[in-house]
């Protein structure tokens, strides 16, 4: 698998979760019943959190392997995406250290400031990696 499938699978793996997240938020799971309708839920944080340290590093992988000008506005960006992905890993095991994880949980954990600014690197990280986006250039050699 090339780096940038790698990357955009890591990508897909944190959009689906919160996709899923927020149908989860809706349903109002709460008390004993999130005990026993929280394994979809755990199994996509346990998605997310396998996927989060990884996405600096594979973006940054990325920009090494295209030998992307102006490299150093990339490397002040995985910078800003290595630390939004670790805030956004501790509440995620935070919840799956629950023994019940309610509607009202993830609805929180989807609110928090440290997950909207992840997703907002996915989603910028994603358009960046769209094919029909316009590409950096690459260095001069």
């Amino acid at each position: 698998m090339s780096v940038a499938d790698e990357l955009k699978a890591h990508i897909e793996t944190i959009e689906e979760s919160y996709e899923l997240f927020l149908a989860y938020a809706a349903q109002g799971v709460s008390g004993e019943q999130g005990v026993k309708s929280s394994g979809q839920v755990r199994e996509f944080l346990q998605r997310t959190k396998r996927a989060l340290p990884e996405l600096a590093n594979l973006f940054a992988r990325l920009v090494e392997e295209r030998k992307i000008a102006q490299a150093e506005r990339y490397h002040a960006f995985i910078d800003v995406l290595r630390q939004d992905a670790g805030n956004a890993l501790a509440p995620i095991e935070l919840v799956l250290a629950q023994s019940a994880i309610s509607s009202q949980m993830i609805d929180n954990l989807n609110a928090l400031i440290h997950i909207r600014a992840l997703l907002t690197d996915v989603f910028l990280i994603d358009e960046i990696l769209n094919p029909n986006a316009p590409q950096a250039p690459m260095a001069q050699q």
